[in-house]
């Protein structure tokens, strides 16, 4: 397979051969949703508690007899219904993360690069680099190669430069190709890769 090369300018500077294991793959949307719902449940905390009505202090008397009062029978002053009363169901620490092996993670990866490929929402471009870090260059070199709503950028590496220029950029997701993940992928519009880091995609899963 086949993919042009382009420049920050919009042209094309070249081509490069991209391996079929990896862009050539079948969309497999079952797969996808369940690699992203393990990767949202495994950044979950899962710390939040609360109190019962058997943990919050005090409660232990009746507040008044049970019947000639004329009021509602009440057992405790620390059941639910009551203010600072114990909570129904409280919610308590608790491991919210799904295992998915290997074999499912870069599956659902290429997957994903397949399809955005396919429709034609990926973009290589030979290199991204600026000047100066200013947030300015980024967003005139996203909006020159036709980038005009969500948008993840790939590139091999930190670069800290590049980093701080996009920050401002809400739009725009900066990530490391060792970092790239199927939620960023499929959550944005469109891929910008640069060279480098679809070399280095194509070494480490081909």
């Amino acid at each position: 397979m086949i993919a042009k090369v382009i420049n920050t300018l919009g042209n094309e500077v070249g081509t490069v051969e991209l391996n079929d294991e990896i862009f050539g793959r079948e969309y497999n949307e079952a797969l996808i949703h369940q690699v992203i719902v393990a990767q949202l449940a495994n950044k979950r905390q899962g710390t939040k508690s609360a109190l019962t009505r058997t943990e919050v202090r005090g409660g232990g008397k009746k507040p008044w007899r049970q019947k000639g009062t004329g009021r509602a029978r009440q057992g405790s002053i620390r059941a639910p219904q009551w203010i600072h009363g114990g909570v129904v169901f409280a919610p308590k620490p608790r491991d919210f993360s799904k295992k998915i092996n290997k074999q499912m993670r870069v599956g659902a990866l290429c997957s994903a690069l397949s399809k955005k490929l396919a429709d034609g929402d990926l973009l290589i471009v030979d290199k991204f680099e600026i000047a100066e870090p200013k947030t300015k260059l980024v967003a005139t070199a996203l909006n020159t190669i036709g980038i005009e709503k969500t948008a993840l950028l790939v590139v091999n590496g930190h670069n800290e430069e590049l980093l701080r220029a996009s920050k401002n950029i809400q739009a725009l997701t900066l990530s490391d190709v060792a970092l790239l993940n199927v939620y960023e992928l499929v959550r944005a519009n469109k891929c910008v890769f640069t060279l480098d880091a679809v070399n280095a995609l194509m070494e480490v899963y081909a």
